[in-house]
């Protein structure tokens, strides 16, 4: 009996990559929605990061626990649809571009750039990461339903 080659070195890597075409091609996350649609629905509601800045390693900590959840609900034999979200305003943001500006006195912004001025580079900042964001969400695997058009169209509308 003969067996086959198996390659003793470890290559994570190629391995991810493998399992994300793998996934993107047939489309597994919507296969497993599709699947479930008629079951009973469970709900979870993913607390959306502020898109001020690059994603970090406690990023990947906490989402891996936002994502165990759902799949776990799902293998229960629940439909578990997922939607995310940007947090695309507050202090995080407006403080970000403080920074950017040299200026912390909002009179001070007011009057020296304008409120109209200060939300365009506030909507701006938030656009810098949302690629990185993205990536990482992709990496780890995180499965949610979010598009650039809907981030583009929340800034375009209610900042």
């Amino acid at each position: 009996m003969k067996f086959d080659v198996v390659n003793t070195r470890y290559e994570g890597p190629k391995i991810e990559e493998e399992v994300l075409l793998f996934w993107e091609k047939n489309d597994v996350f919507r296969a497993t929605l599709n699947l479930s649609k008629e079951r009973p629905l469970f709900t979870f509601n993913e607390g959306p990061p502020t898109a001020n800045g690059k994603p970090g390693i406690h990023h990947v900590l906490a989402r891996s626990f936002k994502d165990a959840f759902p799949r776990y609900k799902t293998m229960q034999g629940y439909h578990v649809p997922r939607k995310a979200g940007w947090d695309t305003h507050g202090l995080p943001v407006e403080h970000e571009i403080e920074k950017e500006l040299g200026i912390f006195d909002k009179k001070e912004i007011e009057s020296k750039i304008g409120i109209a001025e200060f939300t365009k580079r506030c909507r701006e900042s938030v656009m810098r990461y949302i690629k990185d964001w993205e990536k990482m969400t992709e990496r780890m695997g995180f499965w949610l339903g979010c598009s650039p058009k809907l981030l583009k169209n929340i800034l375009t509308n209610t900042l």
